[in-house]
C-alpha cells in the first residue's frame, strides 16, 4: 500500500525516509525469513513489521480524526492503563536504528547512547510517523541524558515528564502514585476525557491480558527445545509497544495455541543441545535484532531476557480487585515500582530477578549487554557479573551501539563464549 500521501500530511521528510523504508525490509529478510521452522502465526507479526509506517500510524491518524489523542511514550515505566482509560492511545516511538543516530547527534553529545540519540534524530530529521502523530510525549526521570533529551523533543511537542523515584521505599512508591495522579489529572486536560474507577479498572485488564499472552509466550521458550526463536519472541515483545493491546493480545494467544500442538508433538527450532543464553541488560528497541542474531547463527539460542524488551515489561500483572480511583492508583504505583530498572539504588532486586531467570529459563550462561555510554547499566554490569560468577554462572559482558561495526568481534566474542559452554558439558 501507498502511504506517501499520509506521510506527506505529517511533513515527513519523505526522500529520506525512502532510505530506511529501502533497507529495513532487506535486514529483516537477512535475519528472520531465513530461519527453518518458524511458527505460522508469526506471519501476523512479520506483516506488521512490513507495514510498521503505515497500517498502526493510519490507525492512530484516524482516531485522532474523530476526535481521539495519542501519546508517545519511551518507558515500560509510564502507566499506558491511564492513557487508555481516558479514550486515548498510547504507542511506542522510534529509536533502535543506527539510521536515525546521525540526526541526534546534531544536537547531542556524541558520548551519548544510541538510544537517545536516535529517538530525537527521529523526530529531528522527520523520518517517523510516531514521532510526528503523538498529540503529546511522556518522558521519565530513568537516566541523565533522557531528562535533557525531553527538553529538546518538548520544544514543539507538549511533553510531560513522570518524576521516577530512585529508590523504592514505602515513601517513594507513595510518591510515585502521587506522579501517576499528576499524570492522570494532565491526560484528562489533553483528552477531555474523566478516568473514572470503572474506566481505569476496564484498562488495567486490558494491559494484564496483555502481560499474561507475553508470559505464556515467554513459558513456551522454558521448555528444553523450544517450539519458537528467541529472535521471534523478541519480535514480539517490540510490537508490544506498538500494537492495539487487545488485537496484540489475541494474535499472542493465537500463536500460543499454535506452539501448545508444537510442544506436544515435540516440535523444536534449535538443535539438539544448543546453548540457552539469558540476555540481560539495556533494552533492544525495534530493529535492534543483532545480538540475537548472532546468537542464534553461532550455535545458541536465546531463551529470555531480562530487559524492559523482555520479562519487566510484562512481570507483576496489576492488582485488579481494587474499585475507588485512588486505591487502583496506589495499584499501578506497586507494579511499576516493582520494575527492577538499572536506575534504582540500592538494585539488589534486578540481581535477584537475574539469578531467578537463570533458573527458570535453565539457561546455560549469561550474555550482559549495556548499550554504549549507559553508565547505569555499564556501572551495574559489575554486581551481576560477581553474582553470577558467585553461583558458578558462565557470563559475558558486551558494550555495543547500533552501528554494524562491532560484529565481526561480537561474533569472535559469542562464538567463543558459546565454544566455552559446550566444553564444559562434555
Amino acid at each position: 500500500m501507498d502511504y506517501n500521501k499520509m506521510w506527506e500530511s505529517l511533513d515527513m521528510d519523505i526522500d529520506k525516509h525512502s532510505q530506511l523504508c529501502e533497507v529495513l525490509p532487506v535486514m529483516f529478510c537477512d535475519v528472520y525469513m531465513n530461519q527453518e521452522g518458524r511458527p505460522d502465526g508469526m506471519d501476523y507479526f512479520n506483516f506488521v513489521v512490513a507495514e510498521i509506517h503505515g497500517i498502526r500510524p493510519k490507525e492512530l491518524i484516524e482516531h485522532q480524526k474523530k476526535g481521539g489523542k495519542v501519546l508517545g511514550t519511551f518507558c515500560v515505566y509510564v502507566p499506558d492503563e491511564i492513557v487508555f482509560a481516558a479514550g486515548a492511545i498510547a504507542t511506542g516511538l522510534c529509536g533502535g536504528s543506527q539510521f536515525w543516530v546521525p540526526g541526534g547527534e546534531k544536537v547531542l553529545p556524541a558520548g551519548t547512547c544510541s538510544l537517545i540519540k536516535a529517538s530525537v534524530g527521529a523526530r529531528l530529521d522527520k523520518t517517523c510517523p510516531f514521532f510526528r502523530i503523538a498529540d503529546m510525549y511522556v518522558g521519565e526521570t530513568t537516566c541523565d541524558g533522557k531528562k535533557k533529551a525531553w527538553e529538546i523533543l518538548g520544544e514543539d511537542v507538549e511533553m510531560h515528564v513522570m518524576d521516577l523515584p530512585q529508590m523504592k521505599r514505602e515513601k517513594d512508591i507513595g510518591a510515585w502514585a502521587k506522579e501517576i495522579k499528576l499524570f492522570l489529572a494532565r491526560v484528562e486536560k489533553l483528552t477531555g476525557n474523566k478516568v473514572t474507577a470503572e474506566k481505569l479498572g476496564e484498562a488495567i485488564a486490558l494491559i494484564n491480558r496483555k502481560r499474561e499472552a507475553l508470559a505464556r509466550l515467554y513459558d513456551f521458550r522454558k521448555a528444553d527445545n523450544p517450539p519458537i526463536s528467541g529472535k521471534d519472541a523478541l519480535l514480539i515483545s517490540q510490537i508490544a509497544f506498538y500494537d492495539d493491546p487487545a488485537r496484540f493480545t489475541q494474535m499472542v494467544n493465537k500463536l500460543c495455541d499454535e506452539l501448545d500442538e508444537r510442544t506436544a508433538n515435540g516440535v523444536g527450532v534449535f538443535e539438539k543441545e544448543t546453548k540457552r543464553i539469558l540476555l540481560t541488560g539495556t533494552p533492544l528497541a525495534i530493529p535492534n535484532w543483532k545480538l540475537h542474531h548472532i546468537i542464534e547463527t553461532s550455535r545458541g539460542a536465546v531463551v529470555a531476557e531480562e530487559m524492559c524488551t523482555g520479562v519487566r515489561y510484562f512481570e507483576n500483572p496489576v492488582d485488579e480487585n481494587e474499585t475507588t480511583l485512588d486505591a487502583q492508583i496506589e495499584a499501578l504505583a506497586r507494579r511499576y515500582m516493582k520494575t527492577n530498572c538499572a536506575c534504582f539504588t540500592p538494585n539488589q532486586g534486578r540481581i535477584d530477578d537475574i539469578l531467578r531467570l537463570v533458573k527458570e529459563y535453565k539457561a546455560d550462561g549469561v550474555v550482559d549487554v549495556n548499550l554504549k555510554f549507559c553508565t547505569l547499566y555499564d556501572t551495574e554490569g559489575y554486581k551481576v557479573e560477581r553474582a553470577l560468577k558467585e553461583q558458578g554462572i558462565p557470563f559475558l559482558g558486551i558494550e555495543t551501539d547500533y552501528s554494524d561495526q562491532d560484529e565481526p568481534q561480537l561474533l569472535t566474542r559469542i562464538g567463543a563464549f558459546i565454544e566455552m559452554l559446550e566444553s564444559r558439558s562434555r
